[in-house]
């Protein structure tokens, strides 16, 4: 019986070249434009959750109508950049994420397919071992090591 084969997609040279440099131009236009940041910044800063976005949105709203409002210390060109440049942004990175996410749930489909006709082809070499195939022996020894770790439900022999 055929294992299911859950996806099939391929992409040429030229596809995979015209992929690499559009990646590369985003990172060109970027550098100097984005930070990393640590975890522990991460955690600092946080992220602002769509009530305070809410918050944010209704504030520059106000600012607007009201400039004389607005404290001296604050900087109003640099609060409607930051607020202009983070919309921005924000619709790229959804755009990016969407991308992303499309890019590993195919990867899981492909390393699925991969991972049950490796152990198709596992189980084969072990048949054709204990039946004295010349050479499959040394092949099922060496790929048995692989499933011989203990400390793990998933890395035990799928064979037996």
């Amino acid at each position: 019986m055929a294992l299911e084969n859950l996806i099939s997609v391929s992409f040429s040279d030229k596809e995979l070249k015209d992929l690499d440099t559009h990646l590369n131009a985003f990172k060109t236009i970027l550098k100097g434009k984005t930070v990393n940041i640590s975890a522990d910044q991460r955690q600092q800063y946080g992220r602002i959750a769509n009530q305070n976005k809410l918050i944010v949105d209704k504030v520059k709203n106000y600012m607007e109508q009201n400039p004389e409002w607005v404290p001296n210390f604050i900087d109003k060109e640099e609060f409607d950049r930051d607020y202009a440049v983070r919309k921005q942004i924000e619709d790229r990175v959804h755009l990016m994420e969407n991308l992303t996410q499309q890019l590993i749930d195919t990867k899981t489909l492909l390393d699925h397919d991969n991972y049950n006709n490796a152990l198709s082809f596992y189980r084969m070499v072990r048949y054709l071992s204990k039946e004295n195939e010349p050479g499959a022996k040394t092949v099922y020894e060496d790929m048995k090591k692989l499933f011989n770790r203990k400390h793990s439900n998933e890395d035990t022999d799928p064979s037996e």
